[in-house]
């Protein structure tokens, strides 16, 4: 076989010497003329009202004044969840078409619940680096499946084989703004230390970075940074000050709170005249139900997400300012958006670690008033009531992972001075974020490949918005739209809407569709159902067959419990880990909820002793480290709240090579017996019960270190083992329960 390359990528000469040869230079791609930079930031469970200019009392003036000089889209809608809405936003096809029905975590090996962007789908990133454009992405991935998150990859659904040049962020659901789990292009980092870090601060800076360097080296090149800010999903996480800025302001409740947010949404014309406050969702409590002491954690949870807003804020402000001084902002392209609606895992009273509410496990009001005070902190994994969320969807129904307008009705600004001319203009055509890869292409006049590294691409399914921008009555050129999450399903065409709430666990076929002109009905307050029975039928007709082109189907309700089936299917029973490996993600340690398992570590210990962590698993909110401390062998289980399960041997370990671990023998329900071992000789036991049902560990697993938030308060991290570590093996047995929530729901009655 020849080495050389096939003679059309080579158009020159080659002679016997260059003096009778001609050489050949590739043209490099060149970005289309006038080309504008595109800075596309999402934020993460920020309802339709939360924003300042979209009704709320929540400062955020530098959003605010982009809105200003930009258009505000009242209209637009996303998917009602994470990784579907940011699928079909940078591919431009329907979000199961996509692979992504639902979050990565829940994806359950469908076509529409792959759990990964299909490669039958290119990114814009991948569409812009043929036009000569350079492309970061920063922040939130949730792409791919977080079983791949490791050093080993696979890393073809990672964001650099994704149309990415650079990527600065996290790549799961959610993060600890004060220790998150960072990564950098294709490898886990540390966070940075330096004193008081906040995530979305270091995105914002990178974002920053990324852009200079950049234009440094190639001023003629545009860029596309898509920047995915952690803010404001749960965890709620701000400094200090910027929470107590808002002390008393929401002492009246969201009841009231909603009222008043209606009222300035309709000064500003963010929702026509006439439009309907709808009435509090059933979920959600009168807040005239609550005691005193409710009312004042809650009310507290909900001036904790204002700063936290206001605080990102600031830092969206830091980046438009890096852009004006730069000269780039009039032809920059920046979008602010979105993902979903707010959001209700709070449940009724909130969360100081909403860890426990994903693993079914309540919060008492006596533990949420002892942490009032820590509630936005790093000592607390925050979520606010759902009554807030409620409010923060003002004036819809429901919440983030629904269909109606709660869950998919979303902020969209677009500020671009040198095209865009309606400064302060408000766009109230029918819109969803499938539509937003369109409109770049559109934009750019460029189209979208038919083919991508020699795979056959779908087609673009979104319609372009690109009208919207310069004439503000122009009709809507989108027909039809569907939804599904969950369950959940709607489907709105020329105007009119039909709409489920699936109750999970029923069957589908009895679910109560509802029907809504929401062209003449914005908030979806006026059910027409029983009025005009055959307009109903003609939507739920149109809505199964749009779920059939889109590979919408098997419907399936189950959320939190996919999360168990994807871990059996990718779990093994022995772990080998070796000190200062790269973290690994939480979804691919030991699963040792609910069932026997053993850890062992091998070694040696110098004269005078050692100090340090063998294995860590998880972190302040959740997990499980086996660690030596004062010369003596340590496990303690992190029950996520003031509740630790410690062993701890009598003695200090001698030197010498030693075998020391941890044994866990279950007995019950999320119980059993743990066991400290030194050279396999116990040394001290404890009956263990209350344990986690899903996964303990809040975050990833290091040997040979802890790193992040610690999982124990008696040390500090990193807290490097000091002596010599050959190896951590973690054994689990096959004892565990298939169905977890049956154990769990066992352990609480037998209780």
């Amino acid at each position: 076989m020849s080495d050389k390359l096939p003679a059309e990528e080579f158009k020159g000469i080659i002679g016997a010497t260059y003096r009778t040869s001609t050489p050949y230079w590739p043209e490099r791609a060149k970005p289309p003329t006038g080309a504008p930079n595109i800075v596309l930031l999402v934020l993460d469970d920020v309802g339709f009202a939360h924003l300042g200019c979209y009704g709320s009392d929540i400062s955020t003036p530098r959003i605010d004044a982009l809105a200003a000089g930009g258009v505000r889209f009242t209209n637009f809608h996303t998917t009602a969840m994470c990784s579907p809405t940011r699928a079909a936003l940078l591919t431009g096809r329907q979000h199961h078409a996509a692979g992504m029905g639902t979050i990565v975590e829940w994806s359950v090996g469908y076509p529409g619940y792959q759990g990964q962007v299909t490669k039958r789908a290119a990114t814009l990133a991948d569409m812009l680096r043929p036009h000569g454009y350079n492309t970061h992405a920063l922040g939130k991935w949730h792409l791919m499946r977080m079983t791949d998150a490791t050093a080993a990859g696979p890393f073809d659904y990672w964001p650099l084989s994704r149309g990415f040049d650079r990527y600065y962020g996290f790549l799961s659901s959610l993060s600890d703004q004060w220790n998150p789990e960072l990564f950098c292009d294709n490898h886990p980092i540390s966070k940075p230390q330096r004193e008081d870090y906040h995530l979305t601060e270091d995105l914002i800076d990178k974002a920053i970075e990324f852009i200079r360097d950049q234009q440094s080296a190639a001023p003629d090149k545009p860029f596309f940074s898509y920047v995915a800010l952690g803010a404001c999903h749960s965890p709620h996480h701000a400094p200090r000050r910027y929470i107590d800025k808002y002390k008393g302001r929401y002492d009246k409740g969201w009841d009231e709170v909603r009222k008043a947010w209606h009222a300035r949404q309709l000064e500003l014309g963010i929702i026509p005249p006439g439009t309907l406050l709808t009435d509090r969702n059933d979920e959600v409590r009168a807040w005239d139900s609550l005691s005193a002491d409710e009312q004042r954690v809650c009310a507290r949870m909900q001036e904790v997400f204002a700063g936290f807003l206001e605080h990102t804020d600031e830092q969206v402000g830091r980046l438009v300012d890096y852009l004006e001084e730069t000269g780039q902002l009039d032809n920059t392209l920046f979008v602010v958006m979105s993902d979903n609606g707010a959001s209700d895992e709070g449940g009724d009273l909130g969360n100081v670690n909403i860890r426990k509410h994903y693993a079914f496990v309540d919060e008492p009001i006596d533990e949420l008033l002892a942490n009032i005070d820590k509630l936005g902190s790093e000592y607390t994994y925050n979520h606010y009531p759902k009554g807030w969320g409620f409010a923060g969807n003002t004036p819809l129904k429901w919440f983030k992972m629904d269909t109606f307008g709660g869950g998919i009705r979303d902020p969209l600004i677009v500020h671009w001075p040198k095209r865009v001319k309606d400064a302060g203009g408000i766009r109230t055509q029918y819109h969803h974020c499938v539509d937003f890869v369109p409109t770049i292409l559109e934009l750019l006049d460029i189209e979208a490949p038919g083919e991508h590294q020699g795979i056959a691409q779908l087609p673009i399914h979104g319609v372009s918005m690109a009208y919207a921008l310069d004439d503000p009555a122009a009709p809507t050129q989108k027909r039809v739209q569907y939804f599904e999450m969950l369950g959940d399903r709607g489907i709105w065409a020329d105007g009119w809407k039909a709409v489920t709430r699936h109750k999970k666990g029923t069957p589908f076929e009895e679910d109560r569709w509802e029907l809504y002109h929401v062209a003449r009905d914005f908030s979806e307050s006026v059910d027409l159902a029983r009025e005009q029975p055959e307009k109903l039928r003609e939507l739920i007709d149109l809505w199964w067959a749009e779920a059939g082109r889109y590979d919408v189907l098997p419907l399936d309700d189950r959320d939190r419990e996919r999360t168990a089936a994807s871990l059996r299917a990718t779990s093994r029973t022995l772990y080998v880990y070796r000190a200062g490996m790269a973290r690994i993600d939480r979804l691919s340690a030991p699963n040792v909820s609910n069932r026997s398992y053993r850890i062992r570590a091998d070694l040696d210990v110098p004269e005078g002793g050692c100090e340090g962590v063998l294995l860590a698993a998880g972190g302040r909110f959740g997990g499980y480290a086996l660690f030596v401390q004062n010369g003596r062998l340590v496990h303690e289980y992190n029950c996520g709240d003031a509740r630790r399960l410690v062993l701890e041997s009598p003695g200090a370990l001698p030197a010498g090579r030693h075998s020391v671990g941890f044994e866990f023998r279950k007995t019950g329900s999320l119980r059993g017996t743990g066991t400290l071992l030194i050279d396999d000789t116990p040394v001290a036991t404890l009956e263990m019960e209350g344990m986690w049902p899903l996964l303990p560990n809040a975050t990833g697993v290091h040997c040979g270190r802890d790193d992040g938030s610690p999982v124990s308060e008696r040390y500090a991290c990193p807290n490097t083992f000091t002596g010599k570590l050959a190896q951590v093996t973690v054994a689990v047995d096959d004892d565990q329960e298939v169905d977890y929530l049956k154990e769990y729901h066992a352990a609480l009655s037998d209780d």
